[in-house]
């Protein structure tokens, strides 16, 4: 089969894995090799950086040098320690060393826990901000953006964000680390302790730049951000592209932007606003004047949204340099009101619209509206443009999407109802609750959750969900268990419930798919590719919005008995490969390599 022959072709020429968590002792030629890269160490103006050496660090033994570096350099003010990877032990006698240095104030410390366990750096990280917490040292900058920790990770630095150590915390940066809704609400919990303790000492945190892509926050972990930045109010930047939040979680950013006066920089590229959070989000730039940068890029504002945006670009906004609506199913009449209300923004840069339906007439239009303002070079690409779609079926496919968001919300809006009423009850009142009738939730049915997949319909299916989803798939037919099974782990969430409801539910149907007599495997590998947007095919196939739900559901599917051993080389092959969507998704990539390679 040519599918089969090219995957295989990739998996020839794609060089091993790395083999993740080693901690072999290095030789006594690499501590040579180890001493001759720091003798390049660069250092001044307070800095000292190890910055992309590549160092391995997982003994006292193999951090000698990097200590006596740190105990010699005085007036510390800047340590530098991406791209090198270091392990639990090394951590604690960097601590050690970090003890007397109260003059730092920036640590650089993203990417250095490439290939540790996940459990090896919370501890790592309490090592090292017990360090900073007994030096007394007063930080401005803390990043740990690229290592996947996972919600695990936030409680390894929880109590360095509470102490005095970050009272003057300015800068935060978080990206890419895996924290999900449990690391959002443990890290808004901590920046309030910390605003609240420091605002005690006459000094209220000032935190001025927030960054957090990447990280799964979704809805309930931006909420809870939200809070916190409501309370401090003196951000200027925030950065918090894909995060898989939705209208209510924007809603409650835009109303905790509103009282964050300074703020230049919104970005909330690949979020999904809607009309809703779209509308929200432009009361709130109403109130805003120091504005500079919005990249609401991918973020499905659609044309109601984008009026919204463009009237209140249009009221004020006069330092706006920067204005993203790309890839946000904008129509042709919207984005023209978009290209109109910048007349008077004599500092804008950049407008990039790319991606929307204009059609070509609309990209005509839009560009001579822009010259007429002699604007004309401040416009983006438009070559991604979709095209002029049918009003008709568009209005049908965002009603049906609206009604879908809108069932899920009033779902858990009742859910939160029922927990408070249970928390409220007395005694008496669950005696007569007792005689009460309850209340059916809603039928749900496989082909309901299948049109519009969610957690909580998954679950709503009940304990034979899993069998009933796999009787109604023809397990011969390969694009029905691909597409199958991307519904499926579409939903998928760290929680107990949903994780063991997607695994179980994974499992049916992939062991009812490869027992069957007709199910080619090799072009289940290659469908499945091609739909996460790895493997590229003739036809136009729309990759899914995000690859973490199944990269999780393969890193359980590839450990079960009815997974064919053959095919794990040519994931690895395809998941190895640099790809911008699987860089999203760092931590679960990581897992499922890590698995891979155990096999």
């Amino acid at each position: 089969m040519r599918e089969a022959f090219l995957a295989e072709e990739l998996v020839v020429k794609t060089p091993p894995l790395v083999k993740f968590g080693e901690a072999e002792k290095m030789a006594s030629e690499d501590i040579t090799k180890l001493a001759e890269s720091l003798a390049k160490t660069k250092v001044g103006g307070g800095q000292l950086s190890f910055k992309g050496q590549s160092l391995k660090l997982n003994t006292a033994e193999d951090a000698e040098e990097v200590i006596k570096q740190i105990e010699e350099f005085d007036g510390l003010e800047a340590l530098r320690l991406e791209g090198n990877t270091v392990g639990v032990e090394a951590a604690k006698v960097i601590a050690k060393a970090l003890e007397k240095k109260s003059e730092l104030k920036r640590c650089h410390w993203s990417d250095m826990f490439t290939g540790r366990l996940r459990s090896e750096i919370p501890p790592a990280l309490i090592s090292l901000g017990d360090a900073l917490i007994t030096a007394g040292a007063q930080l401005v900058e803390l990043d740990l953006s690229d290592n996947a920790f996972g919600p695990d990770g936030v409680r390894g630095f929880e109590a360095l964000l509470k102490s005095p150590a970050c009272y003057t915390l300015q800068e935060l940066k978080l990206n890419n680390c895996g924290m999900g809704i449990g690391g959002g609400k443990i890290l808004a919990a901590a920046l309030k302790e910390c605003h609240k303790k420091s605002s005690a000492q006459g000094k209220p945190l000032a935190l001025k730049i927030f960054v957090a892509g990447r990280n799964r926050l979704e809805n309930d972990g931006a909420t809870a951000l939200a809070e916190a930045f409501g309370i401090i109010g003196t951000l200027e930047e925030v950065h918090m592209p894909q995060n898989g939040i939705n209208h209510p979680g924007i809603t409650a950013l835009a109303q905790a932007f509103a009282i964050n006066p300074l703020l230049k920089v919104i970005n909330l590229n690949d979020n999904t606003f809607t009309e809703k959070g779209a509308v929200a989000m432009a009361e709130t730039l109403k109130a805003l004047r120091q504005i500079e940068v919005i990249n609401f890029g991918d973020c499905l504002v659609r044309s109601k949204g984008a009026v919204a945006i463009a009237e209140a670009v249009k009221e004020g906004l006069h330092r706006l340099k920067e204005l993203n609506l790309s890839f946000c199913e904008i129509k042709r009449d919207a984005a023209l009101t978009v290209a109109e209300a910048i007349e008077d923004k004599l500092e804008l840069e950049k407008l990039d619209l790319n991606g929307n339906s204009l059609g070509e007439e609309g990209c005509e239009q839009l560009q001579e509206i822009l010259e007429g303002f002699n604007m004309a070079t401040i416009l983006g690409s438009l070559s991604d443009d979709e095209g002029e779609e049918e009003d008709e079926e568009d209005e049908e496919e965002e009603e049906e999407e609206e009604e879908e968001e809108d069932e899920e919300e009033e779902e858990q809006q009742l859910k939160e109802r029922g927990q408070g009423e249970k928390e409220a009850m007395t005694p008496k009142k669950i005696l007569e609750s007792q005689d009460s009738t309850p209340v059916p939730s809603p039928p749900v049915d496989v082909a309901t959750f299948l049109a519009f997949p969610s957690p909580e319909k998954l679950l709503r299916l009940g304990p034979k969900c899993s069998v009933l989803i796999a009787q109604q798939t023809d397990a011969s037919d390969v694009e029905k268990v691909v597409t199958t099974l991307l519904r499926i782990s579409s939903v998928f969430k760290d929680e107990a419930p949903v994780k063991t409801a997607v695994h179980e539910t994974t499992d049916a149907l992939m062991k009812k798919a490869f027992a069957s007599a007709t199910f080619n495997s090799d072009a289940f590998i290659t469908s499945l590719l091609i739909h996460m947007g790895l493997l590229k095919s003739e036809e136009k196939i729309k990759a899914v919005p995000s690859l973490y739900g199944i990269l999780m559901t393969l890193n359980h599917m590839v450990q079960q008995d009815y997974f064919p051993k053959s095919l794990a080389p040519v994931l690895s092959a395809f998941v190895t490969k640099p790809n911008r969507a699987l860089d999203s998704c760092s931590f679960a990539r990581h897992m499922l390599l890590q698995t891979l390679h155990q096999l």
